[in-house]
This record gives structure tokens, sequence and C-alpha cells, in this order.
């Protein structure tokens, strides 16, 4: 547990801590009362209310959208519904500037609907709304669904024998068994929408802005960091909050269930009912997660003769020190050493919490490694800057920084998806192969590594996923002459231009491709019912 524990006090909360106090201390003073300067602020006040209210909103959207969809999942059987819900999975891996260019070409001016019936959003609050279920569909799909799947279904047909109708028994039986995955849910939603920065920046304009949001442009724009610190400060303590009652409902949903093999409840649907559930669902994510992605795709092909495409291979429009095709090769070249750290980092430390010898620090510690998923990637970026600038952790100009941040993002996915297999181990195992004379390392080798390594696979494919889309930290850090592909996209879409935003559409598109790539590959390798929340 030393190195992710080492790991995660060097290089995410040292350079917050380093961010926080450059902007609070200043002349040898701690200028506490900043804290209440800055929040009695009234443009600062409507940042936390927007900030909380368009979080809400979503989070409720996205559960009246997707629970019928996790019931498909989980209880109906029909042809293709491997591909489909990969399908479905594919937006919460793409970056959120990929989500924010996928509606802007939809619902902004030029776009389907702006040509289809003069209908702008791009400048309303739906469009933010509507890219945040766009983006989380797929949490609310596999945390509820993966136990709706496994919950037995005599329960609720006992209910429905003792004259119980079917409203009934879902909401006295089945509902109370869903509520603490209902809940987990909706609290990883909230988390993700709280801190939304991508679909903000490009979606919301000068109108609309999250914490997130706010924190970048106090800190790149107007330079003010003690602002910038006190926003951070409230945005880790709300953050802080939201995983204490996630690791609780947790807690709760894997003690307090009798679950069943999820190969045995699901059926082929039956009446019309269930046929025009299915329908609707199908109908869903056709026009909801498909409609917007294949707009981008058909977007990026508007000029003759690929004209968009050929331009990446151009530095002549002076956004960068080199063609944004280039993007590409340094993206994955970053990823794939960001998903190598993950993997170590994120496999150590579930290993940790799997002993039954760890104390509760280490366990609590489980909670502290979900922090990077909510605290400001912007703080953690321009704290890189700020606070790894000075030996022996001089690495400012050094090109691993940005596969250390992206792994700060990863890490979380491969602990949340090994954890459920390595607890699924039967440590008399482990016991045996000690007693014969294995080492902690042959052990490990021979009996954890043959049962894991295929979650091991699947892990490896989130964590590259993220890390090659991660943005609020590497558009602090990323050099000009190495952009990774978010930073290249939310650069083209800063200039105006048609080639400017038809290069960032082209490049959304390449971006788009790898990531669905990477996640029907790794679909492929999925353990049934051990896959973890993700």
């Amino acid at each position: 547990m030393a190195l992710p524990v080492a790991f995660f006090g060097v290089f995410f909360a040292y350079p917050v801590a380093a961010i926080v106090a450059r902007g609070l201390h200043a002349d040898g003073v701690w200028h506490l009362g900043r804290l209440t300067d800055v929040l009695a602020r009234p443009d600062i006040r409507h940042v936390l209310w927007f900030t909380t209210w368009q979080a809400c909103a979503s989070t409720a959207l996205t559960l009246l959208v997707a629970l019928p969809g996790a019931y498909v999942f989980a209880r109906l059987d029909f042809p293709g519904k491997q591909v489909l819900r990969a399908v479905v999975t594919v937006p919460f891996v793409l970056p959120t500037v990929v989500v924010g260019t996928a509606f802007l070409a939809l619902v902004g001016r030029g776009g389907l609907l702006d040509d289809l019936w003069g209908v702008r959003l791009d400048t309303t609050v739906w469009a933010i709304l509507l890219a945040h279920v766009f983006f989380n569909y797929a949490v609310v799909v596999r945390t509820v669904g993966g136990l709706w799947a496994q919950l037995d279904p005599r329960q609720a047909e006992a209910a429905r024998m003792l004259g119980a109708s079917p409203l009934r028994a879902w909401r006295q039986v089945t509902l109370p068994a869903l509520g603490p995955a209902v809940a987990a849910a909706a609290l990883m939603v909230f988390l993700f929408t709280f801190t939304s920065f991508g679909i903000v920046q490009i979606l919301g304009g000068p109108t609309f802005s999250t914490l997130e949001v706010e924190i970048y442009r106090q800190t790149s724009e107007i330079f003010d960091l003690s602002t910038a610190a006190v926003l951070t400060l409230v945005q880790f303590a709300a953050v802080g909050a939201i995983l204490a009652v996630h690791a609780w409902t947790v807690r709760r949903r894997e003690s307090a269930l009798r679950l069943v093999d999820a190969s045995r409840t699901a059926r082929r649907p039956r009446g019309a009912g269930q046929w025009a559930l299915l329908a609707g669902v199908l109908a869903t994510v056709a026009l909801l997660l498909v409609l917007p992605l294949a707009v981008l795709v058909q977007r990026s092909f508007d000029a003759p003769d690929f004209a968009y495409y050929r331009a990446l291979t151009s530095d002549e429009g002076g956004v960068f020190l080199v063609p944004p095709i280039d993007a590409i090769g340094t993206s994955l070249e970053y990823a794939a050493t960001a998903t190598a750290i993950a993997l170590l980092i994120g496999g150590l430390a579930a290993a940790a919490l799997t002993r039954r010898d760890a104390g509760r620090l280490v366990r609590g510690f489980d909670a502290l490694l979900m922090l990077p998923l909510g605290v400001s990637a912007v703080t953690v970026g321009f704290g890189f800057l700020v606070a790894l600038d000075e030996p022996p952790l001089d690495l400012r100009t050094s090109w691993i920084l940005v596969p250390l941040a992206q792994a700060l993002v990863g890490v979380p996915f491969v602990i949340r998806t090994m954890l459920p297999v390595l607890r699924a181990v039967d440590d008399r195992l482990r016991e045996a192969a000690a007693v014969l004379g294995a080492s902690p390392w042959r052990v490990w080798r021979e009996v954890d590594l043959p049962m894991v390594r295929r979650a091991l696979a699947v892990a490896a494919g989130f964590a590259f996923a993220v890390s090659l889309g991660e943005f609020g930290a590497t558009v602090f850090i990323a050099r000009p002459d190495n952009p990774t592909l978010p930073v290249a996209v939310a650069r083209l879409l800063g200039r105006a231009g048609e080639l400017n935003y038809g290069q960032a559409m082209a490049l959304s598109t390449i971006l788009m491709v790898v990531c669905a790539v990477a996640l029907l590959a790794l679909e492929g390798l999925r353990i049934a019912d051990r896959t973890g929340e993700f």
C-alpha cells in the first residue's frame, strides 16, 4: 500500500495543497477571511447555485431516462443485446470534449436541428442537461441493471401470487432491493455532473458556468488564484461528502442482498407491455445516444474530398506548432503510459484493500482513491505546474507529467473493476499455496493472476479510454508541440472559421472511434457479473 499512498500523496494531494496555499497564503499570513469574501460575491453564489441545480436536474433526468433501459438489459433477452450494451457504454468513455462537440453539431448554429427546424439549443441549459444524460446513461444502466439482473425474480412473483399488482410488487419488493444501487448510481451521476467541465465549457458559453469551469476561468483567464483556491475547497468538501455517502451505499448493497446467477433471470419479451418497453428503450438509444455521434461524423465529412481530414496533416493554420494529426500519436503514447501506471498503482491498492488483515485506515483509503474523479482536474493540472517545478520533482518540462495526470483519473476505474474479482478469490487457495512454501509474489502470480487477468484487461481498457480523453488537467500541462486529442479539439473549437470547426469535428470523430474500439475490445473480455461498478 506504500506505493499507492506515495503516488497519491505526491501527484494529487501535494499539487492540490500547493495551489490552495498559493491562493490563500501571502506575505507569511493565511488570509482565511477570503473564504467568506469570495462566497459572498453574487457572481460566485450564482455559479454555486447553477452547479448544484444542473447536477440535481441532470441526475433526475438521467434516472428517468435510464431506469427503463436498466430493466431491459437486466430482465429481457433479445438479439444483439451484447452489441447494444457496448453501444450504450460508448458515451461514458468518450472525452467530455467530444460529447460537447457532438451536441454542438446537433443543436448548435448550423447543426441538425438548426438546419431542419431553425431550433438552436446550444445557448440554453437544455443542451447541457441532454449532454449529461448522454454521458451518464451507462452509469445507471450498468450499476442498477447489473444488480437488477441478479435479484431473485421469485420474490416479486410470490408477491404477485399473493394478489399484488405488477406496480405494487415492483414498488414494495423490487424497488427496496434496488434502492442502494439506484442511490449509488444517482450519486455517481451527481458527482460527474457537479464537476462537469468540458461539456459546460463548450455548450454553456459565457452564460452558464459550473465550479470547475469557474476555477478554470479564474486560474487561466483572470489569474485570481485566491478565488480559485476558495472554489477548489468548496468543491473538495462537496465531493468528499458525496463519496462518503456513495461508499455507504456500496457497503449496504454488498451486505444486504442475496443474489442469483444473472444468466437465469433474463427472458424473451412477453406481452405487449414488454415489447413496447423494449421499443421505447431502442428509440431512446437511437435518438439520445446514436444520433449525436452520427451527426458528429456527418459534420466531419461535410467538406468535399475529405477536406477537413486532409487539413489535419498541415500546420499552416497556425493553431499548433505541429500538424493536428500528430495529436493522435501523442495521445496514444500518453494513454498507454498512463494505463501502465494506473494498472500498477490501482492493482496494488486493490490487492491491499482485499487483505483480511487490512486495518480500518487502509479500508478508509478506498474512498480517498475516488477523489481524483471529483476534485477539480483544473486545480490538479495547474498545481502540477506550481508544485512540480523544483528538484527533486522538477517535472514541469518533462513529457511524463501528462501521463501522470491521466493516470490519476484511471486508477479509480482500475480499483473499482478489480475489487469485486479479488474479493471473490477464495482465501483458502492463497493459504494453501503459502503453506506449501510459495512466496507472496508466487501466490499472486499462480493463484490470483489466473483468476483476475481478464478483469485486469477490462481495467486496462477503461483506464486507457479515460486517460485518452482526460482534458481538465491536460489542458494546462500539454506542451504546444505535443497536444493531446482533447486539447487539440478544444483549441480548434476556440478559433473562428469553418475550417477550424470542421477539423475539430474530424479530430473528435477519430477520438470517438479510438475510444469505441477500446471499449468493444474490453466488452468482449467482460467477466459476467464480476466486472465492478463501471
